[in-house]
């Protein structure tokens, strides 16, 4: 749940901004065509996995293994805003998917991986989410949170666990890595590309839209000493030195890397981290805002991964990858409702 502060601010702020707004929207009654058209991209942190029911529903045959849910920010916000709308009802479209890339977003198919009752055959292909949203004219607001996938994070994340089991440093390996693997600066400039391409592409399809691009939260600790590496629970066996690699050299060049390419199209940037510090994998529950590498999980979410050791059904635990908890997308729903309403009222 958000914290009933930041709920407050959140408020006061809708309503600071619903007024203002009726000044500049002519009066009448709202139909199909009065309203705000906005449309969600992204990759995991955008749709949710584990967090609130899935969307569609369980059984539903328009389930496409993207694993978005109702408590994601997207549906946070999508609330908040009907509750306080910002002149006139705000419609979403959410196409966000699980372990979507930079790619996925604008120019390749996507393949859902799902551990949700995947079909016997797989999941079938999406199409780049700048489709399947129908960016256009008529497109207001689009919110974009993608990137670790493509450098990718959570990738790297497992290859420091597995490492550091053995007494080894990911640092090493992807400073000075093997044959065929990218070193740590050439990823974070691939991704910069990726992402100015990306951007130009969002534009270009909806040529009248503000464009948000959504940084990621703490998720690791300003302090690694505060790890335990004993817990899944946390980051489980990556040493103490990778973690402050992870996110001195990995982490907040990424974020620094969407921000300043989102600056560079005149693009708003929605900060999560800064207000996120304190909150990250490592923290006790209650306290965490991001999950360790198992957590706490809804019912249907899996707690082992097939093909694969990692068993968090051995601890009561589900399988969640360092991604937001309920909490972690409160706070970020807050960042990103507060960007929408500055957008709108930009128009």
């Amino acid at each position: 749940m958000r914290h009933p502060v930041s709920r407050l601010r959140t408020r006061a702020l809708a309503v600071g901004l619903v007024l203002a707004a009726a000044t500049l929207v002519p009066s009448g009654s709202a139909g199909a065509a009065d309203q705000y058209e906005w449309a969600a991209l992204g990759d995991s942190y955008t749709a949710g996995g584990f967090v609130g029911d899935p969307q569609p529903p369980l059984g539903d045959p328009s389930r496409d293994g993207c694993d978005r849910t109702s408590d994601a920010y997207p549906g946070v916000v999508e609330r908040e805003l009907a509750e306080f709308p910002p002149g006139k009802p705000v419609h979403l479209i959410n196409v966000s998917c699980g372990n979507a890339t930079i790619a996925d977003i604008a120019t390749a198919k996507q393949t859902p991986v799902s551990p949700v009752q995947p079909p016997a055959e797989g999941w079938p292909a999406v199409d780049p989410q700048t489709q399947r949203a129908e960016l256009g004219d008529q497109t207001d607001v689009v919110t974009i949170g993608v990137g670790g996938n493509s450098l990718p994070f959570g990738g790297m994340l497992l290859k420091c666990l597995e490492l550091g089991a053995s007494g080894k440093s990911c640092r090493d390996y992807y400073t000075n890595p093997p044959e065929g693997e990218e070193n740590i600066q050439d990823k974070l400039a691939r991704v910069q590309d990726e992402y100015i391409e990306m951007l130009a592409q969002v534009h270009q399809a909806a040529p009248n839209a503000k464009v948000i691009t959504i940084g990621y939260p703490a998720i690791l600790p300003e302090q690694s000493s505060s790890c335990n590496r004993l817990l899944l629970t946390e980051l489980g066996s990556i040493n103490h030195a990778d973690i402050d690699w992870l996110r001195e050299h990995v982490l907040k060049p990424l974020n620094s890397t969407i921000q300043r390419t989102s600056s560079f199209f005149g693009d708003r940037y929605a900060d999560v981290y800064s207000s996120s510090v304190g909150h990250d994998a490592c923290q006790p529950a209650g306290t965490k805002w991001i999950e360790g590498i198992c957590g706490d999980a809804a019912d249907y979410w899996p707690a082992k991964i097939p093909g694969t050791l990692l068993n968090c059904g051995l601890i009561n635990k589900r399988i969640t990858l360092v991604h937001p908890n309920a909490a972690g997308h409160a706070n970020t729903a807050a960042h990103v409702e507060r960007a929408i309403r500055i957008a709108l009222l930009e128009r």
